[in-house]
């Protein structure tokens, strides 16, 4: 009888343990997926109608903030982007019904305060405000003059200190206004976002950094310094005064812009830009050295951003051979063919030749803090990559110089910084379509300055979707931005 008495005993436990298990196990183990359910919208809402950081810039803008929701609203807080358009491509927005995108996203929670840490017993008993804010390298005065210049025309601008990697503007157009998506009225929300999506110039994207482009004469900056790195020329070395080169396993010659005649020595070939002699140094080079100087750059791979989705700019597939493809060699050379580069990749580019060879990992966020200003977080510029030694880097300093001051150079009087600070730079044409079309061609340039202790590059590129653009060069058209930029940014850094 007792052996039974406990059989019925330990059964009726097993049974009141199953049932006890089966009502917890929502709460314990469906939380997550009762909350990323979308017909249980309680949790998702709870969340958003929280207090929320600021976002600011370095120079001390605020351009992201919670403010009171207005009255009938049937929420108490509305995100807001007091300079619409302007940072977009930056902060992002945050919504209901969409999400979030950029700083929003990455820094969620700093700016929701889940990240910040407790510090004391009162915050353990509870804070009133525990949201953080995220203090940008960005500078909003730089960034309001990029958008000036650049105006309506489609393209991207990048600033950065080339000593840490910070960025100090990253602007494009097309952008977008994050206010129109960040409003509480869902369905019009979804309706912007539908119409930005649907826009083929693609405004929702961060075209500095998540677009990649060819490149044009820009690109010689990375042939040129392979072949010193490697030996393969020297600054004395000379090339034949040609229009024209064709390189083996072709009828097809490649010709210099304009179809000039061009040669000289490399610092003449440069600062003129010439096409055929930096056909010659990949053909030189070969596959093997060609590829392994763009990868020095990092130019085959997602550069380490602190943005959501860098795109990879692109030179050479891996384990592409070349033996038998010497014209593409030849013609990625100098910056055609397939290759591709964002903005952003240019301007590191350029930094990493400026700082003497060592390429710093790219950053938008300087550091977060508490509610009561405390820091948090502060980023530590770091090296991503040493792309040359510093003997290289200062002579593609002294080449980059040519280009602004030498006779013939492409960007000859396009700079005229006050004290007579002097320019490095390069520029490129990226002619699109094949010979006989109408044309189109993207117009860059990329520079430094002062020249000698550089402090911030500037790269610009318009994209080339008309005609106007497309008959410009590099240092006609996007010349005077760089020359403005870096000459408001000298004298006010």
């Amino acid at each position: 009888m007792n052996r039974r008495i406990g059989q019925l005993a330990i059964g009726l436990m097993v049974c009141y343990l199953a049932l006890f298990v089966s009502l917890q196990i929502p709460q314990m183990f469906r939380t997550k997926q009762l909350n990323a359910n979308p017909s249980n919208t309680r949790q998702v809402e709870q969340v958003f109608d929280k207090p929320r950081g600021n976002i600011i810039t370095a120079d001390g803008v605020v351009i992201a903030r919670t403010v009171p929701a207005k009255p009938g609203d049937r929420f108490k807080y509305q995100r807001e982007y007091p300079a619409g358009e302007l940072f977009a491509n930056i902060t992002g927005y945050f919504t209901l019904a969409n999400g979030a995108s950029q700083v929003e996203r990455v820094f969620n929670d700093t700016l929701s305060g889940k990240g910040i840490p407790l510090r004391n017993l009162g915050d353990l008993v509870g804070r009133t405000d525990p949201t953080g804010d995220v203090y940008l390298t960005i500078r909003a005065d730089y960034q309001r003059l990029a958008a000036k210049l650049l105006g309506k025309r489609e393209g991207s601008i990048v600033m950065m200190d080339p000593r840490s990697g910070a960025i100090l503007a990253m602007y494009s157009w097309p952008t977008y206004d994050p206010n129109l998506i960040a409003t509480h009225n869902s369905k019009e929300a979804t309706k912007q976002l539908e119409k930005l999506f649907a826009d083929k110039r693609k405004p929702l994207l961060a075209n500095a950094y998540q677009e990649r482009y060819m490149p044009g004469s820009t690109f010689k900056l990375i042939t040129t310094s392979t072949a010193l790195t490697t030996g393969v020329a020297s600054p004395e070395t000379l090339f034949a005064e040609e229009r024209e080169y064709l390189p083996p396993q072709t009828t097809d010659p490649i010709e210099n812009y304009g179809g000039k005649s061009c040669g000289g020595d490399l610092r003449e070939v440069f600062r003129r830009s010439c096409n055929t002699p930096f056909a010659r140094l990949a053909v030189l080079l070969g596959g093997d050295r060609f590829v392994q100087g763009a990868n020095d750059f990092g130019l085959n791979e997602a550069p380490p951003f602190d943005l959501p989705s860098p795109a990879a700019s692109f030179v050479s597939d891996s384990g592409e051979r070349f033996e038998d493809q010497v014209p593409v060699l030849a013609q990625r050379g100098f910056g055609a063919e397939n290759v591709q580069l964002t903005p952003l990749a240019l301007a590191m580019v350029t930094a990493t030749i400026a700082n003497g060879g060592n390429e710093m990992a790219p950053y938008v966020v300087g550091r977060t803090t508490d509610r009561n200003g405390t820091s948090v977080t502060t980023t530590k510029p770091k090296v991503w990559k040493v792309a040359m030694t510093k003997s290289v880097a200062d002579t593609m300093v002294d080449l980059m110089i040519g280009v602004v001051k030498g006779p013939n150079g492409t960007a000859q009087g396009r700079f005229s910084l006050s004290n007579g600070i002097q320019v490095a730079a390069k520029t490129g044409t990226a002619q699109l379509n094949p010979k006989g079309q109408e044309q189109r061609s993207h117009a860059w340039i990329t520079a430094f300055a002062p020249a000698r202790a550089p402090q911030v590059v500037v790269t610009v590129m318009l994209k080339g979707v008309n005609a106007v653009i497309s008959a410009g060069t590099g240092g006609r058209l996007a010349g005077p931005i760089a020359n403005q930029l870096l000459s408001y940014a000298v004298l006010n850094p």
